[in-house]
């Protein structure tokens, strides 16, 4: 309130008047609660975090004031809103970040649900059957700010800031392969599939896949991955072999690489670098190929058992694999041969090959004179054969091989593959033995012959009954005659019985006659001349006989 005073003066004075105004204490406290105010808005503006919106599919675990936004289990962040979006296909959740988590609210920044889950990483989100769901976030590296994003529907594989590469592998298809599915090194997990996505042209897939640090030192350009799912089962020579990597590259698939031995050593590999993913270990880390030679064979037989990718080798040694098996008819013939095309690299061949060249004066790559060697090979015999594997399996393998006794054939050196030609298998050529050996059998007069064998048997059974009959019974009475014959020889001949003495002196006189006759031809072989003189009437002292 304002108090006024009067002074007063004399006549002829002017009188001034003074106004003092003085505040009540009674507005005191509300200019310092609206001073407060004041200042705790402006506290509050200054430390407010950037307000986002991630779009999710599902609203599924999202509550409003309750769940939460965390980087590296660190409370980042609330949800404030949940609404449905206006095309009705996704839920909008409002996000208000805290004040120190603006780095994520940039354009590299990802935001995920964290509920949880079952997958080829293994089981994740466990925690939250207890806390509830909240959102996973990663910063990422963009400085650029953004204001609206679109949540991932599963935990990504890396995070931002985790040290190691990121390596582009092309395959055929994705096989048994999935996000989170581990990769090996000697058998120890050093990284996983991050994702995957179909090539340009559709022919194949891209796996992009993270080697954690300091392992991704060990991926070099000379580097060969290959797939490590489920089990390599092998039964060969040395019994049956089983390789795998992990139980958990059986259930849910794996990858691993290795170094081939041959491989000088070589630079480590960049991030991003491209590699082709190989089927099996032996594939990849096998010698290198170099270019491809492409043959066709054509089979009159069954090819049931052969398979793309079946094993073409020479000489036992393995060096292409068949590429297509397709079905072909002969006007001429009147027959369906099969068509087998199959793609080789002689560089498998290891010295010879080189050797070979130098023999034949034959330029690597030179297609012309390829053919000029695979035209002389098939002069001296080269023939292609379809064979047997495994006989449990019945899976068949293509061999080429020398057989100088085989038809003559003329070498087309214009055709497009180049035509090798076949000569049926072992299998088949016993199959032609029986059946000509059938032919001849069925040729055979059988009927007679059976009329023949029954007539024949019949005279037979005839005969035994004879022998049965009579000749048994003769043969049983000469058999006790001879016995009755020697017992009365034994008789004669044992011990002091006349005929043993008269034997005796019999064979007593048989000596001295022996003896008699030695002389006489002693004395012939010292006096020859005696069979026409005679015997001298005085003998000599070297004539008297003892």
């Amino acid at each position: 309130m304002a108090l006024e005073t009067e002074n007063p003066a004399g006549p002829g004075q002017a009188q001034v008047r003074t106004r003092r105004f003085s505040v009540s204490l009674v507005w005191i406290v509300p200019i310092l609660a609206l001073l407060v105010g004041a200042s705790l808005v402006v506290r509050n503006w200054m430390e407010q975090g950037p307000v986002i919106s991630i779009s999710f599919r599902s609203g599924e675990g999202l509550v409003a004031h309750k769940t939460q936004v965390r980087y590296r289990s660190v409370v980042i962040g609330e949800v404030t809103s949940v609404e449905l979006a206006a095309d009705h296909k996704s839920v909008v959740a409002k996000v208000e970040l805290s004040k120190e988590a603006e780095s994520f609210a940039t354009e590299s920044a990802r935001y995920w649900v964290v509920r949880p889950r079952i997958g080829a990483g293994g089981i994740s989100g466990v925690d939250t059957l207890l806390s509830g769901s909240f959102i996973g976030a990663d910063a990422g590296e963009s400085n650029k700010p953004a204001k609206t994003f679109v949540g991932l529907e599963s935990p990504p594989a890396i995070t931002y800031g985790e040290k190691g590469k990121r390596f582009v592998l092309s395959a055929n298809d994705l096989g048994s392969l999935d996000i989170g599915s581990s990769i090996y090194f000697r058998r120890i997990q050093v990284g996983e599939v991050v994702s995957y996505a179909l090539q340009p042209d559709g022919r194949g897939v891209d796996i992009d896949v993270f080697v954690q640090a300091p392992y991704d030192a060990f991926v070099t350009l000379d580097t060969r991955f290959w797939n490590a799912s489920g089990i390599d089962m092998q039964i060969g020579a040395n019994g049956l072999k089983v390789e795998t990597q992990s139980l958990s590259s059986i259930l849910m698939g794996g990858l691993a690489f290795g170094t081939p031995e041959y491989a000088v050593a070589a630079e480590p590999a960049a991030d991003q670098q491209a590699f082709e993913l190989f089927v099996d270990r032996d594939a990849a880390l096998a010698p290198p190929t170099g270019s491809p030679q492409y043959l066709r064979l054509r089979f009159d037989q069954s090819m049931r058992g052969l398979t793309v990718g079946a094993p073409v080798e020479f000489k036992g040694v393995e060096f292409g694999r068949v590429t297509s098996i397709t079905l072909d008819y002969d006007p001429k013939k009147q027959i369906f041969p099969v068509v087998v095309d199959a793609a080789i690299y002689p560089k498998r061949l290891g010295p010879v090959h080189q050797k070979m060249l130098k023999v034949f004066n034959h330029a690597e790559g030179d297609a012309a004179g390829a053919r000029r060697l695979i035209g002389t090979f098939v002069e001296h015999g080269l023939r292609a054969q379809a064979r047997s594997g495994n006989l449990i399996t019945g899976q068949m393998y293509i061999s080429l091989d020398f057989y100088p006794d085989a038809p003559k054939v003329a070498f087309d050196m214009s055709a497009e593959p180049i035509v090798i030609p076949t000569v049926p298998g072992s299998l088949e050529k016993l199959q032609e033995q029986l059946q000509g050996v059938v032919e001849r059998i069925g040729k055979l007069p059988l009927e007679s012959i059976a009329g023949n064998l029954d007539g024949t048997l019949r005279e037979l059974r005839s005969a035994v009954k004879r022998v049965d009959g009579q000749t048994l019974p003769g043969l049983t009475t000469t058999l006790d005659e001879l016995q009755k014959t020697l017992r009365t020889a034994n008789s004669a001949i044992s011990e002091n019985s006349p005929q043993r003495e008269k034997l005796g002196d019999t064979l007593q006189e048989l000596e001295r006659m022996s003896r008699s006759l030695r002389d006489l031809a002693d004395y012939l072989g010292r006096h020859p001349e005696s069979l026409i003189r005679g015997r001298p009437k005085a003998a000599g002292a070297d004539d008297v006989q003892p």
